[in-house]
């Protein structure tokens, strides 16, 4: 068994703009260890914050810790989220995910790479895909 304390890793960091819209924080929980491809993040939107449209390879779990937010899948509805859901985003699927236009939400992302690569970023969401009504 191993402990990792994220300082001894990698500290904060602001959310790209490229790839984000709003103030998002990214705290690293955990790097991929030997022999494994997965890592994880605890991500915070503030209201209005949201990611780019994209993908992952090998899909993603995201585990919502607090706040309510949005996610959509290309084709899909745009469906809230809130604490104690689970989001399973599946693997090559372009979808978007962040908070409400006025609450914040956090959400631990568990995302495993595919030679290297954990995730392919596209285009930002638009404010008219954003806003659009909830499907419940």
């Amino acid at each position: 068994m191993q402990i990792v304390r994220r300082i001894d890793w990698q500290a904060s960091q602001k959310g790209p703009e490229a790839y984000f819209t709003g103030s998002v924080r990214i705290d690293p929980l955990f790097p991929a260890q030997e022999g494994s491809r997965v890592t994880g993040a605890l991500v915070t939107f503030e209201p209005g914050a949201r990611t780019a449209w994209h993908t992952h390879p090998l899909g993603q779990n995201l585990i919502v810790v607090s706040g309510i937010g949005w996610t959509r899948c290309e084709g899909g509805p745009k469906q809230e989220i809130r604490a104690g859901d689970v989001v399973s985003c599946p693997c090559h699927r372009r979808h978007w995910h962040g908070a409400t236009a006025s609450n914040g939400m956090s959400h631990i992302a568990i995302t495993e790479a595919l030679d290297g690569v954990p995730v392919t970023w596209m285009e930002k969401v638009s404010d008219a895909d954003y806003l659009a009504e909830v499907t419940p």
